[in-house]
């Protein structure tokens, strides 16, 4: 772990208790180090860590716009290629930037080959702006522009496979993770760091606010999408899939039911049919990538 000992992201920002990005920000400074240059889209994180004229950013850091943040890196990449200068450069959005708004310029930059590291903090929605779809929604997740009511059932999109599409580009390294394991994070960021050429790692990041949960619940509630199926953790190098976390799946309703944006799901009854729904996304996810535990079977008595 690059500078152990040492805290680069600041205490005293914004963030709600209980973020989940704040939490990314943090694991990502202790991954990289203070020799790294980072290039912050519109939202969530750049809100909060960086009100004028404070910043909890302890390493250089720019503000792109929403849509912008790989063109910026890519030139930044550019710059310090002709300095011969050696920091790293890691990109950072929100879903809605990265899923949404900055899809073009963060296709050009993976198609280019610009040698950084692009890392979204995924918390399934345009937190920052009032809880909007975005393409990283879950199917059926109550939002303001995909409101649950009589003639909706919620968000009826699934979520777009962004590490799918990025290692279609030909990224050498693209991984998912979780902040429910914080170590599992440095290393994948330490991994893509050290990785030259365009790397992706996309890190769920539970959101007590536009979810609907307490904040000491956030990485109980991040751990609860590993083990149902609905987010899976694993590594991709070149396209194939090299590494994926197992688990012994729990049912979806587990996940569903501590979450407000899903509760519409059980009141004023159980919707059993839309339940069935998601709980065929966690199995299709779970056969996708293998990532049901297989138990030993005990062995049979022994009958004297």
């Amino acid at each position: 772990m690059a500078e152990a000992s040492c805290e680069l992201f600041d205490c005293g920002h914004r963030a709600c208790g209980g973020c989940g990005a704040a939490l990314v920000s943090r694991l990502i400074l202790k991954a990289t180090g203070k020799d790294t240059i980072i290039v912050s889209a519109t939202g969530c994180m750049e809100v909060f860590t960086t009100p004028y004229p404070e910043t909890a950013w302890k390493v250089p850091w720019i503000h792109s716009l929403f849509e912008n943040n790989s063109a910026v890196a890519s030139g930044i990449c550019a710059s310090l290629k002709k300095q011969g200068r050696t920091e790293k450069v890691v990109a950072i959005g929100g879903d809605g930037s990265t899923f949404d708004i900055g899809m073009l310029c963060l296709s050009g930059a993976f198609e280019r080959g610009h040698d950084f590291t692009y890392i979204c903090y995924d918390n399934e929605a345009y937190m920052n702006t009032g809880i909007q779809r975005s393409g990283a929604t879950p199917y059926d997740a109550s939002t303001t522009t995909s409101p649950a009511g009589k003639c909706s059932k919620g968000n009826s999109r699934p979520k777009k496979d962004l590490p799918q599409i990025l290692a279609a580009h030909g990224a050498p390294y693209v991984a998912t993770a979780s902040i429910a394991y914080p170590s599992d994070v440095v290393k994948k960021i330490e991994k893509a760091i050290n990785t030259p050429g365009p790397c992706y790692v996309q890190i769920h990041a539970p959101c007590c606010t536009g979810w609907g949960f307490e904040g000491e619940k956030t990485l109980a509630i991040g751990k609860l999408a590993i083990e149902t199926g609905l987010w899976v953790n694993f590594e991709m190098e070149d396209g194939v899939v090299t590494r994926v976390k197992k688990v012994v799946r729990k049912p979806v309703e587990t996940y569903l039911k501590e979450q407000k944006r899903f509760r519409h799901l059980f009141k004023p009854k159980v919707n059993a049919e839309e339940i069935a729904k998601i709980q065929a996304i966690a199995d299709k996810n779970a056969v996708k990538y293998g990532t049901d535990l297989k138990l030993k079977s005990k062995p049979d008595p022994v009958i004297p």
